[in-house]
């Protein structure tokens, strides 16, 4: 009997469950198809179960093997981390020299950058809860940003991995600000679409930290503000702290400095923002990359879960350090296969999953971040105009009844 899902407030233990939403019932089983890069796309009900059971036995491999080169791998993470935040706030003290200011602020750039990618979001996935260390707890750990842990641990562990790129579900589609699908309705607030996707860019702590607040519904009318409240008191909680940390504390203990000190932390948050957003970005939206309806996951069995993630996602191509500052989110389809694996292991699995989705004639979407944030810009912008993206039916492949 295949597992169903409702949508609740609570984490769900399995990351990669079947989908049954607030708006459909079970049904038989469906054969899926998706038109991508003008070809169809086609899984049957008995090659998806065929389909995620290669992958559930992929993940168990691994994890299985989890050991001693994890656990040394994200305690060098953090140490990494740990040192350029010292080195470069110390850097910052000296910061009325250039070169300090500069080096400073470049290293405090990247301590927050492995903070928030590498440590912080795999840490809350509970990737490496298995080492029962509370220092690196999914539950408990905080990150350095102003979305407070707990928030994001219900809006991206659970809403955005359940329910990936399904419009109206998946918050991600947008952030609730932007039009990223043709499913998406137009109205003339989208014609800024370029213009909000650029404050997004460089105030993307912020964005993501309003991510609970689903203001798309606040300004529909569907709740009030006052339904937030104690989210709200969340997130201004948190904003404060960061702000008095980076913009009034640090400044103040570099005395004549403090000018130099504000501006490179400043800097330095602007500088996690914009990587923050084109790594997550380009593994969402760029070209070929699909979103669904409710309709077509209705009574969604995990091999068509698998199947959904990996349309849903895209890859970045690049070298050991590019993955590591990335998170190894450039391994997005990996990461949206496989939520709570270590993510020093996505590399390895990488080829494997494209194998098997080639094997399957599911296409595999990789390139380069130049590619695929040219393309993530191109459709932002294309959306922007009520012709562009094609009307709905048209567009959409109907799931049809095995």
């Amino acid at each position: 009997m295949t597992d169903t899902l409702t949508t609740t407030d609570e984490t769900p233990t399995d990351d990669t469950p079947t989908v049954e939403t607030a708006t459909t019932q079970p049904g038989p089983a469906q054969t899926i198809s998706k038109t991508v890069a003008g070809k169809t796309v086609t899984l049957t009900p008995e090659q998806a179960e065929a389909f995620g059971r290669e992958l559930d036995e992929l993940k168990e491999r691994v994890i299985a093997d989890l050991g001693e080169r994890d656990a040394t791998y994200i305690r060098r993470m953090i140490k990494a981390q740990r040192s350029l935040e010292v080195g470069g706030r110390a850097l910052l003290f000296g910061g009325i020299f250039p070169p300090f200011w500069l080096a400073g602020t470049a290293m405090l750039g990247l301590s927050k950058i492995i903070d928030n990618m590498e440590i912080g979001h795999n840490v809350m996935h509970g990737q490496y809860d298995w080492m029962g260390d509370p220092a690196i707890s999914s539950r408990g750990f905080e990150w350095d940003t102003a979305c407070p842990a707990d928030q994001w641990r219900h809006s991206h562990n659970y809403m955005h991995h359940t329910y990936t790129n399904i419009v109206g579900l998946d918050r991600d589609v947008g952030y609730g600000i932007l039009r990223m699908s043709a499913d998406q309705k137009w109205k003339p607030y989208y014609l800024g679409n370029p213009l909000w996707a650029f404050l997004l860019m460089v105030l993307f702590q912020y964005g993501v930290a309003l991510h609970e607040m689903e203001s798309e519904k606040i300004a529909s009318g569907e709740i009030s503000i006052k339904d937030k409240r104690e989210i709200l008191s969340g997130i201004w909680d948190k904003t404060k702290r960061q702000t008095l940390k980076d913009y009034v504390a640090f400044p103040l203990l570099a005395g004549p400095f403090a000018p130099w000190v504000f501006t490179g932390n400043l800097t330095a948050n602007l500088i996690r923002n914009v990587w923050s957003y084109m790594i997550i970005f380009c593994g969402h939206f760029p070209e070929d990359v699909q979103e669904f309806t409710i309709e077509e996951t209705k009574a969604e069995s995990r091999g068509q879960w698998y199947f959904r993630q990996i349309l849903g996602s895209a890859n970045l191509t690049g070298g050991k350090l590019f993955h590591i500052l990335s998170g190894n989110l450039s391994f997005q389809i990996e990461h949206h296969l496989f939520p709570d694996m270590c993510s020093n292991r996505y590399q390895e699995v990488a080829p494997r999953v494209r194998a098997l989705a080639d094997r399957y004639g599911i296409p595999y979407n990789s390139a380069s971040l130049f590619r695929q944030f040219g393309t993530t810009w191109l459709n932002n912008l294309r959306l922007a105009f009520p012709g562009g993206g094609e009307p709905y039916e048209p567009r959409r492949e109907q799931a049809s009844q095995s």
